[in-house]
């Protein structure tokens, strides 16, 4: 059952002690409370309720479940158990509650070596709030060692982000659905807070109702989304290379310091690396940042030392820095929900802050994956869930022997299975838990179309400013808010606050640094695990006389300039467009890569000469050892007239021998691209031979072979053609393709 908010604030008697503590967590002898804050108070302290906050970013959401420890500690109360989604936003609150003299710790997988004296600290009741990620609720020590002591003794439960309990929030994760779970052993009368800055009447419902599971009230505090601080706008240019140089030129012209949001790993590093060069102070931010240099980078941002921080979504929900003056989009995110959220950043404690969406014609394929990500396989499942029948602990790694599903993935299927009751996380692996499962085709088909929805409605928002209604009034009846009208201050109110010029120097700076080719192409060094279990009998690292040299690529598809062309070029072959992104929902590997296919027909032609312009200058950059002494192409069945014409094209060039092709055996490699390594070794293993002619070539032949191909995605097949070619005499292989995919 879900009420609204009481008008009535906290009783006389409590009302002086909880404005002193937020006087003291805000540092502001003049604070005081918001609008629903004092209700969302009351509804904890006094009452012992559920409370669903939903709230704009800046509300003060985090003073309500600070203040609330506050005063329930001081009547006695054990500590707070706070469900946060990410480990920035956890340090940002340790940081917050300090101020107002609260101990709040976190476990998470940056603190590892911690954990023991955290639990000291526990036990000895000398912890107010511990923040833990929804992951950790699955993690087997902290399930068995420290859960069911918090869940017992705990005086609120806090959980933050809570869009993501629900299937239709912009941001799920499948453990967030374990929160229900939790909910249901806590004691009768513990008092649960849910808060969120983005979720729509729908989200709010099924929050509300997992929270009322039982038959428990929940007080619903929910106001209006406006953020009058925000100028927003849509500046639509006509390539990446006209995106990237209206940023370069103008990037200094937009107030303070900020972010600039990129859809994809590669785009935020080759973004960060063509603004440094045009003269601005900037940073990449991925998950490929080690912890320290996260911890670093934020500090830069919240310092004012770098002008922006160039990010995909690893710099998540709660980033803390109410003076961001801007927020700038390369490229849209899926739905007006999430982008709400990441523009929801700037302008908290500043007057004016601008908000700039660029969007670009590959944002479509990059959503295909956000449709169904959370979505699994009925096939997988299948798989995962026969070869666990047998009751023991299985690790990843030997799952990937039986299901042909990438590790990303497979980890959250296992999630998926988990949370519906089929399996367990256990010392060792997952084991299955001997509960049927039933694939739930009209659920994920259903959350499949919410998701399309909302695909449709960004483009709506992301329409040109004589065909688009308010900015802003859009976002906020995305969010179903009934306080939605026109801002006054957006392109469409206002008209265009921008610059809309591309300056012709940035743009030739831009197109320079677009149209530099090369990026290396790093050698298997061992063999999967598991793979002895699908009939190839390897294992371990790969010999030394077997292994490929380190080798290059034109581009990664994911690349800006010519990934782009690359990925016009080779088409859809199940390959050619996977794209590295940054996942939304994994704390411990909170933007762990997941592949995107991007659907093209499949075309198959002679490189032109500016693709053999571009590599022959990868070569002449090439730092090898040796020279190559001939060339080889790999045989392709998908297209043997570009694969063949860029082998001989690069023979030409280097005045090398070309030897031809490799051969293909029974029938050739099998299977689909985009599995994991075991299953792609397995679908080329004694399918890419060296032939009789071939061979007699490569005995007479003094020194490396340049082998080229199209495209490498697992890197099996190169790696297997490279270890075809050493056994067959070439004293070392250098690997060379057009494109990676990653």
């Amino acid at each position: 059952m879900s009420t609204a908010a009481p008008p009535s604030s906290i009783a006389g008697s409590v009302q002086e002690e909880a404005l002193a503590i937020l006087r003291e967590l805000t540092g502001r002898p003049d604070a005081v409370f918001r609008e629903g804050q004092d209700a969302a108070v009351a509804a904890l302290v006094e009452r012992s309720q559920r409370a669903l906050v939903v709230q704009r970013t800046g509300w003060g959401k985090s003073a309500v479940y600070f203040v609330s420890t506050a005063l329930l500690r001081r009547r006695g109360a054990g500590p707070t158990l706070l469900v946060s989604p990410l480990l920035a936003l956890m340090r940002d609150q340790v940081a917050a509650a300090a101020r107002a003299g609260i101990r709040a710790v976190e476990i998470s997988s940056a603190n590892m070596t911690e954990w023991d004296d955290i639990a000291a600290r526990l036990a000895a009741d000398d912890v107010d709030v511990l923040l833990v990620s929804p992951e950790r609720l699955t993690n087997p020590r902290f399930r068995e060692e420290q859960l069911p002591g918090l869940v017992a003794r705990c005086g609120l439960v806090v959980v933050d982000e809570a869009h993501c309990v629900s299937d239709w929030g912009h941001d799920f994760r499948p453990d967030y659905r374990r929160i229900r779970d939790l909910l249901g052993t806590l004691p009768t009368g513990t008092p649960v807070l849910a808060t969120t800055a983005t979720a729509n009447e729908r989200v709010v419902e099924d929050v509300a109702e997992q929270l009322g599971a039982g038959g428990v009230e929940v007080t619903t505090v929910r106001g209006p989304l406006s953020r009058d601080s925000l100028r927003l706008g849509v500046l639509r240019l006509p390539s990446d290379r006209a995106r990237l140089a209206w940023l370069a030129a103008h990037l200094g012209d937009l107030p303070g310091s900020g972010i600039v949001y990129t859809l994809t790993v590669a785009a935020a590093e080759e973004t960060a690396n063509l603004l440094r060069d045009a003269g601005h102070e900037v940073r990449a931010y991925t998950g490929r940042l080690d912890d320290a240099d996260r911890k670093d980078a934020e500090e830069a941002l919240r310092e004012n030392r770098v002008k922006a921080l160039v990010a995909t979504s690893a710099l998540g929900m709660g980033f803390d820095k109410p003076d961001l003056g801007f927020v700038v989009h390369l490229g849209a995110p899926s739905s007006p929900v999430s982008y709400y959220q990441q523009v929801g950043r700037a302008g908290r404690a500043v007057e004016h802050a601008d908000v700039l969406l660029l969007p670009g014609p590959e944002d479509i394929a990059i959503w295909q994956w956000f449709a169904t990500s959370s979505m699994p396989r009925e096939d997988h499942a299948a798989a995962v869930l026969t070869a666990m029948a047998d009751g023991k602990a299985w690790s990843v790694a030997r799952l990937e022997t039986v299901a042909d599903v990438r590790r990303s993935r497979l980890e959250l299927l296992l999630k998926v299975l988990a949370v519906d009751g089929a399996v367990e996380r256990v010392q060792g692996g997952w084991r299955s838990t001997g509960q049927p499962w039933v694939y739930d085709a009209d659920r994920y088909a259903r959350v499949t179309r919410t998701r399309e929805a909302e695909q449709r409605a960004m483009l709506g928002y992301a329409k040109p400013v004589d065909e688009a209604e308010c900015r802003m009034a859009f976002l906020q009846s995305a969010l179903d808010d009934p306080t939605a009208a026109p801002c006054g201050r957006c392109d469409v109110c206002a008209g265009p606050w921008y610059a809309t010029d591309v300056p012709e120097g940035a743009a030739e700076q831009a197109s320079a640094a677009l149209d530099r080719p090369g990026v290396e192409l790093a050698p298997r060094a061992m063999w999967p695990t598991g793979a002895d279990r699908l009939g190839v009998g390897v294992k371990g690292k790969i010999a030394p006389g077997e292994q490929l040299h380190t080798g290059r690529a034109v581009a990664r598809l994911t690349d800006l300039g010519w990934g782009q062309r690359l990925r016009t070029l080779l088409g859809d072959d199940g390959l050619g467009g996977v794209v590295e992104l940054e996942a939304p929902g994994i704390e411990e590997d909170p933007d762990a890569a997941f592949d995107v296919p991007v659907r093209r027909s499949v075309s198959d032609v002679p490189p032109d000469d500016e693709l053999l312009r571009a590599c022959g200058r990868v070569l002449a950059a090439w730092d090898w050892a040796e020279r190559p002494a001939a060339v080889v192409g790999m045989p392709s069945r998908r297209r043997p007239q570009l694969v063949s014409g860029v082998a001989q094209g690069l023979a030409r060039m280097g005045r090398l021998p070309y030897l031809g092709e490799l051969s293909l055996a029974h029938g050739g490699p099998t299977g689909q691209p985009g599995g994991n390594s075991a299953f792609r070794l397995a679908a080329v293993w004694d399918r890419v031979v060296v032939g009789p002619e071939l061979r007699e070539q490569l005995a007479a032949l003094s020194g490396p072979v340049l082998l080229v191909d199209d495209l490498a995605d697992s890197r099996w097949t190169m790696t297997v053609a490279g270890r075809e070619l050493r056994r067959a005499g070439a004293s070392a292989v250098l690997p060379f393709v057009l494109a990676l995919t990653a």
